[in-house]
C-alpha cells in the first residue's frame, strides 16, 4: 500500500509548522498543494487542523501508551504519531489499518526506519474514538478535554467566567464557518453571487453584516472571483472593524497586510487618500498585490518612525496580538504562545497606538483593534496610552453600530450584544465570529 498524497501532504505540512512559525492554511492554499485533488485536500486539511486543534489530547493518550517521553522523539516520529492518533480517535471513516499501515510508511519516507516498530506498536494501543466522561468544570479540566493550555483557560476563566469560557474552548476546536465579503452596490453584489452559483459555491447571508455570507457547500478558492481577488474569505468581525474605522480624507492603515480591512476601507472612500502601511516588505508586496484601488498607497514602514509628516483624519491601527480570539482559525497559536509572551505583545501595542496617536489630527479618529482575548493587549493597552495625554477621549461605539445599522450594513439585532461599555468585543462561541476587540478614539 502506497502512502495517500493525502497524508503525504498533511506530514510535511504539519512537519514545517513544526520546525518554522508556518501557518497551516496559509500552507494548505499555497501553490505546492494547487495539484490535490479536492477529496485529498480535504482529507489533508482535516488531518492537519485536527492534529492542531487536538495536540495535547493526542500527546496524552501517546505518552500513557509509551515507554518512551514523547519530547524526545524526532519530529518526524511525533508528527507521524500525531497524525495517527488523530485518525483513530477522531476519524471513525479511516479503517484503522489505513491509518496504522500509512504512519509507517511515512516514517519510513522521512528516513527514520528505526522507529517504523515503535510507530506500529504505539498506534496500536490507540483505541478507536473518544470518551468524554462528565466532571465537574474547572480551567484544568477545560483545558485537558478540549486541548488547550492550562494557563490560556485560567485567564478566560477568571476574566469571562466558566460558561463563557466553555463556550469558547468548544468553538475553538469546530471547523470554522468559510466567511466571504462581497464588495460593492446590490446589482454588483447579486451578479458575483450568482457568477459563485454557477461555479458551485452556495451562500447564505452573514449573521452581523450584509456584506458579509457564508459558505455552506463548494469551494471558494478554486473559483475565479476568488483567484481574481474579486471575493475575499474575511472573518465577520474583522470586516466589522473596518466598517467602524469611519470615513475622511485622509486615511492611515497602519498594520495593513493583508488588506482585508484596506480593501474596505477603500470601497468607502473611493475619494480619500489612503496610505496603507506594512513593517515588512513581503506583507507590502502582498498588500499591493491584493488591493487594486488607485487611491491606496502602500508602503513598507515602521510607524514608529513613520516616514512622512502630517496627519490623517482618520487611522486604523489592527495591531499584533497574540491572536487568542482566532483560534479555530489558526490552532497552531496554542502550542507557540506562552504567557509571557502577553506582556511582551503589550509593551510593543503601547509604543504602536502612542506613535498613531501622533498622526491623528484635530477632530480626526483612531479605531484600535485586535483579535485577541486578553485585557493586557485591549483595555490594559488602551488605559496605559491614554494615560500620558490630554487631548485625546474614548468615543462609544454603540453608536457607531447603531449608524452602521440605520445605513443597513449591520444586520445584528442586538448592538448591545456585540459591545462591552464603550467597545467592541465579540467571544468565539458566544458570537458567529472571531474573536475581536475594538476602542475608537477622536482627538479633541
Amino acid at each position: 500500500m502506497s502512502i495517500s498524497p493525502a497524508r503525504t501532504a498533511a506530514f510535511d505540512i504539519l512537519l514545517q509548522i513544526e520546525r518554522e512559525d508556518a501557518y497551516a492554511s496559509e500552507l494548505l492554499h499555497s501553490q505546492s498543494y494547487l495539484s490535490l485533488s479536492r477529496e485529498d485536500h480535504g482529507l489533508a486539511t482535516q488531518i492537519v487542523m485536527g492534529v492542531l486543534r487536538w495536540r495535547s489530547q493526542l500527546d496524552s493518550m501517546l505518552a500513557s501508551s509509551s515507554s518512551r517521553p514523547l519530547p524526545k522523539l524526532d519530529a518526524e516520529v511525533k508528527t507521524v504519531l500525531r497524525m495517527g492518533a488523530y485518525q483513530l480517535m477522531h476519524l471513525e471513516r479511516v479503517p484503522s489499518h489505513a491509518a496504522v499501515h500509512e504512519s509507517v510508511e511515512l516514517v519510513k519516507r522521512a528516513r527514520k526506519t528505526s522507529a517504523a516498530g515503535l510507530v506500529n506498536a504505539l498506534l496500536r494501543k490507540i483505541p478507536r474514538g473518544t470518551k468524554r466522561e462528565a466532571t465537574p468544570e474547572t480551567a484544568s479540566s477545560l483545558a485537558e478535554k478540549y486541548a488547550h493550555p492550562e494557563w490560556m483557560v485560567s485567564r478566560w476563566v477568571e476574566r469571562f467566567g466558566l460558561e463563557a469560557s466553555h463556550a469558547i474552548c468548544v468553538s475553538d476546536q469546530q471547523v470554522p464557518v468559510t466567511t466571504i465579503r462581497i464588495p460593492g452596490a446590490s446589482d454588483a453584489a447579486d451578479a458575483l453571487v450568482q457568477e459563485l452559483l454557477t461555479d458551485g459555491v452556495h451562500l447564505a447571508n452573514g449573521a452581523l453584516l450584509a456584506s458579509a455570507r457564508r459558505v455552506e457547500s463548494g469551494d471558494i478558492t478554486k473559483t475565479k472571483a476568488f483567484t481574481e481577488g474579486r471575493v475575499i474569505i474575511q472573518d465577520e468581525a474583522s470586516q466589522m472593524v473596518a466598517l467602524l474605522a469611519g470615513e475622511g480624507s485622509r486615511i492611515l492603515d497602519c498594520c495593513a497586510a493583508p488588506g482585508g480591512k484596506t480593501m474596505v476601507l477603500g470601497e468607502r472612500n473611493p475619494s480619500a487618500m489612503i496610505v496603507a502601511m506594512d513593517l515588512h516588505p513581503h506583507r507590502a508586496r502582498l498588500l499591493r498585490s491584493r488591493v487594486s484601488a488607485t487611491n491606496v498607497h502602500v508602503i513598507a514602514a515602521d510607524l514608529q518612525s513613520a516616514p512622512f509628516r502630517g496627519t490623517f483624519h482618520c487611522i486604523l491601527l489592527d495591531a499584533p496580538c497574540s491572536g487568542t480570539g482566532t483560534l479555530a482559525q489558526h490552532p497552531e497559536i496554542k502550542w507557540r504562545l506562552k504567557a509571557e509572551h502577553i506582556a511582551e505583545l503589550h509593551i510593543l501595542q503601547v509604543s504602536l497606538l502612542g506613535a498613531a496617536m501622533n498622526l491623528v489630527a484635530p477632530g480626526g479618529t483612531l479605531l484600535y483593534s485586535t483579535c485577541s482575548l486578553e485585557r493586557e493587549e485591549n483595555e490594559d493597552v488602551l488605559d496605559r496610552a491614554l494615560a500620558r495625554v490630554t487631548d485625546f477621549r474614548v468615543q462609544n461605539l454603540g453608536g457607531k453600530l447603531l449608524e452602521l445599522k440605520k445605513e443597513s450594513a449591520l444586520t445584528v439585532a442586538d448592538v448591545q450584544g456585540i459591545t462591552s461599555g464603550p467597545y467592541l468585543r465579540t467571544l468565539p462561541g458566544l458570537h458567529p465570529c472571531d474573536g475581536f476587540f475594538a476602542a475608537l478614539l477622536e482627538r479633541v
